[in-house]
């Protein structure tokens, strides 16, 4: 067993965007739980791991494919190497005797819902196979140091299939996300023992597998229509990185009785709770016009940063105005209309800077003790009403 004072000792994936989001790299002797829906990337990114970490032996477990398929992925994605070892099994004991023969310094499990532990009577898949498995491979990790990466499936509401329990036993839950029809990936991290959470990683999915993308607001905002009203630039922040995202609003006459709501990458109720604090403290009436909310190229995002730029967006496509030309809004809006600081601020605006932007609105309390880059005019609003007189 790892001593208790014995350093951590973190081995680089040689992927820059997944080191970021693992604090670093890999921690020997840790178990890392990949989760994401079919199709989008696991087994591609965990290849192209292999080919990038300074470690070895590598033990690749297939359970879902051929060993023909697995080669064939690995040999388009350059992954082939001296030191990697693939089997294509779905038993424990197999397992278990390929890591006696071999010695390898990080396994690939894909993934622990075929894994099966012969000694019990359920079938792969059960939660009771699940949670055995992944506590032999948990006390293989511990008492031989050894890294192992196990593939998750995730159940149609997003999370980890199986019992809940497994994402407690293991050390690092990474979560992909992405849909499959638009070209980029988020890696982020939902569980990490060994370091910082919410870090998210940013590819672009390609014929040759996965691409870093180390400056995904520029990303992001590739393709932004200029001088469209209904169209805002906000920066969120993803654990410690500020990521400008665009906000789209579109404000129509609705043909029904009910006017409809529509959010796409952001919290619905919190969209219908703007639309009301708009019309009570920004006086404009959205009763007979449906609203519809997206923040584009397929971006989530949680944190209430962003509730100034969905009302500037809704209120610029409601008036058929835009906004200024190299305009950021951010900051968070209060029940009674005012608007509230949020962190890192300062992040922010010079993310916004550094992109080309010149002119920023935030709140009106983030302004004490922020000094902005050169370039770039920072202006404080109070409430709504002063936040939408300095953008229409």
């Amino acid at each position: 067993m790892t001593q208790p004072d014995k350093p951590e000792i973190r081995s680089s994936t040689g992927i820059s965007e997944l080191d970021r989001v693992l604090s670093g790299g890999i921690v020997r002797g840790s178990l890392t739980l990949v989760g994401g829906e079919p199709g989008v990337g696991k087994s591609t990114l965990l290849l192209q791991l292999c080919k990038g970490i300074g470690i070895s032996p590598i033990l690749y477990v297939s359970g879902e494919e051929s060993l023909t398929q697995v080669k064939l992925r690995a040999s388009r994605l350059g992954a082939a190497r001296q030191g990697l070892f693939m089997i294509s099994e779905t038993s424990l004991a197999a397992v278990s005797a390929a890591v006696d023969k071999l010695s390898p310094g990080l396994i690939i499990i894909d993934s622990i819902q075929t894994m099966c532990d012969e000694n019990l009577p359920n079938t792969p898949g059960t939660p009771t196979q699940i949670r055995e498995c992944a506590g032999f491979l948990m006390r293989l990790a511990k008492s031989r140091d050894i890294s192992v990466v196990m593939i998750g499936h995730v159940t149609k509401e997003g999370s980890i299939a199986g019992p809940k329990l497994l994402e407690h036993m293991v050390d690092t839950v990474l979560y992909f996300e992405g849909d499959k029809q638009l070209h980029y990936r988020i890696i982020r991290a939902a569980k990490n023992r060994f370091g910082a959470t919410n870090e998210i990683g940013v590819f672009e999915m390609q014929n040759d597998g996965l691409i870093e993308i180390p400056n995904p607001s520029a990303y992001m905002l590739s393709g932004r229509p200029s001088d469209a009203p209904g169209s805002v630039v906000t920066c969120a922040m993803e654990g410690s990185r500020p990521i400008l995202s665009e906000v789209q609003a579109l404000a129509s006459r609705t043909s029904f009785g009910m006017p409809r709501r529509v959010a796409d990458g952001c919290d619905y109720n919190r969209v219908v709770m703007l639309i009301a604090i708009l019309e009570k403290r920004g006086g404009i009436n959205f009763g007979n016009h449906d609203c519809y909310v997206n923040i584009a190229g397929g971006m989530e995002i949680k944190e209430p940063a962003v509730d100034l730029a969905i009302v500037a967006a809704l209120a610029s496509s409601y008036k058929n105005k835009a906004l200024p030309e190299g305009m950021v809004v951010f900051g968070e809006t209060g029940l009674t209309g005012e608007a509230r600081a949020v962190a890192h601020a300062e992040k922010r605006v010079y993310e916004a800077a550094r992109l080309g932007f010149t002119q920023c609105v935030l709140p009106q309390a983030n302004l004490k003790g922020l000094k902005p880059p050169e370039g770039i005019k920072v202006y404080g609003a109070a409430n709504v009403g002063e936040m939408l007189a300095s953008v229409l």
